[in-house]
């Protein structure tokens, strides 16, 4: 048994392409970028420039304690090549304020963000 024990979510809807969260409030674009998990999305709040990367970009590194933009580690990355391809689609992300799944907000552009985890490599 993990020690994970949250309950399932029950009512799921997918989506397979970039597109607007017409019915989220904020209405949010979603930006597809695989490489940490095969479904792995960032999600844009155009009307704030706030950038949501989830793993794909991370200012904390767990294993190593290293702070600052970066990629998660290999061993938590599913498809590593993936990962680097989706920098460049964040890298074009017009935002001001970057969240990442770890670590602390990153108030720079996303490009800024993807040249600093490019120049840290991957752990």
């Amino acid at each position: 048994m993990g020690g994970f024990t949250a309950a399932p979510v029950r009512d799921v809807r997918t989506f397979d392409a970039d597109r607007i969260l017409a019915e989220v409030p904020g209405r949010p674009e979603a930006i597809v970028v695989p490489g940490h998990t095969g479904g792995s999305t960032a999600y844009l709040f155009a009307e704030y420039g706030v950038l949501f990367t989830g793993d794909a970009v991370v200012t904390a590194d767990g294993l190593t304690g290293r702070t600052g933009p970066t990629l998660v580690n290999r061993g938590f990355t599913q498809d590593s090549a993936s990962a680097r391809v989706s920098l460049d689609r964040l890298a074009q992300v017009p935002a001001s304020l970057v969240l990442t799944g770890h670590g602390e907000p990153f108030t720079g552009s996303p490009r800024a963000a993807v040249d600093q985890a490019r120049l840290a490599g991957q752990s």
